[in-house]
C-alpha cells in the first residue's frame, strides 16, 4: 500500500494502491503514519513522496466516504488534516514528485510538502464541488496561501483540471519534468538539500513555517532569536571553517 526506500539519507515514499489510483482511505492514512514514524527514527535528511503507476494520489477514497455522516466525516477529515500537518511541520524537508493524477486529497497532500515538482503527464484538480462536497484535508486553507486567492477560487469553484504547466504558472509546482526524468530531478533536489547542514536546514524551515503565521515584525524577531542560537554549534563552526579554507564542508 505504501512502499519505503531509504538510501543516502533520502527516504522515497511511494503510494502504491494502483487499483484505486492511490486514493486515500483510512487504512492508507494509517500506513502513511507508520511510515512517517519509521522515517523519524532513521537518519533521514529529505523525503520524496510519489505515486505508483498512473496516479500520485487520486484524492480521498469516495467509496469509504460516500456513506459517512456528521461526526464520521469530521473524524475522517481530522485524521488526514492532522497527519498532513505533522508532515508539513516536520524538521525534515519534503518533496512531492507528482507523477500523474493528483485530485482533491492528492493536491492537498502535495500542498503540505515543502517543494513540489510535476511530470508533464501530471493533472491536478479539486473536483469536490462536482461531487456535492468540499475539500476536507485543508485544501481550502493551504491552496490560497500558495497560489493566491483568485487562482485558488478558480480551482476550488470550477473543479477544472489543470496540467503541469498551468500548475507551474500558478506557482503550485516548482518545475515540470519529462516523465522519465521526474524521479531523477526529485533526487537531485533532495541531494542538494542533504549536502547542507541538517541543523541549519531544519531551522530555516521552522523559521518560514512559524513566521508565516506571524506579523512581519514578529517573524523578523523570530529569525533574529533563532539565528543567534545556531552560532557556536558544530555545523556553524565547520561550515564557516570550510568556507574560509575553500573546501567542501563536512557536516555530520
Amino acid at each position: 500500500m505504501i512502499d519505503l526506500k531509504i538510501e543516502e539519507r533520502i527516504a522515497t515514499v511511494i503510494f502504491n494502491r494502483p487499483e484505486a489510483m492511490n486514493a486515500l482511505n483510512s487504512e492508507m492514512l494509517e500506513a502513511l503514519e507508520e511510515v512517517v514514524d519509521r522515517i523519524e527514527r532513521e537518519d533521514v535528511r529529505a523525503i520524496i513522496f510519489t505515486g505508483a503507476e498512473k496516479a500520485f494520489i487520486a484524492g480521498a477514497d469516495t467509496k469509504e466516504m460516500e456513506n459517512l455522516r456528521g461526526m464520521e466525516v469530521a473524524k475522517f477529515s481530522k485524521k488526514g488534516q492532522d497527519l498532513f500537518r505533522r508532515i508539513e511541520t516536520m524538521s525534515i524537508p519534503t518533496i512531492a514528485a507528482i507523477n500523474g493524477y493528483a485530485f482533491g486529497g492528492g493536491v492537498e497532500f502535495a500542498l503540505a510538502c515543502d517543494l513540489r515538482i510535476a511530470s508533464e503527464k501530471a493533472k491536478m484538480a479539486f473536483p469536490e464541488v462536482s461531487l456535492g462536497i468540499t475539500p476536507g484535508f485543508s485544501g481550502t486553507q493551504r491552496l490560497p496561501r500558495v497560489i493566491g486567492r483568485m487562482n485558488a477560487m478558480y480551482m476550488l469553484l470550477t473543479g477544472d483540471t489543470i496540467d503541469a504547466h498551468r500548475a507551474k504558472e500558478f506557482g503550485l509546482v516548482l518545475e515540470v519534468a519529462a516523465p522519465e526524468d521526474l524521479m531523477d530531478r526529485a533526487m537531485a533536489l533532495a541531494k542538494s538539500i542533504v549536502k547542507n547542514s541538517k541543523t541549519a536546514v531544519a531551522m530555516a524551515k521552522e523559521m518560514v513555517d512559524r513566521g508565516l503565521d506571524m506579523t512581519l515584525d514578529g517573524g523578523i524577531a523570530l529569525e533574529n532569536a533563532m539565528n543567534a542560537t545556531i552560532f557556536g554549534t558544530p555545523d556553524q563552526i565547520e561550515g564557516m571553517a570550510a568556507f574560509r579554507e575553500k573546501r567542501p564542508a563536512r557536516f555530520e
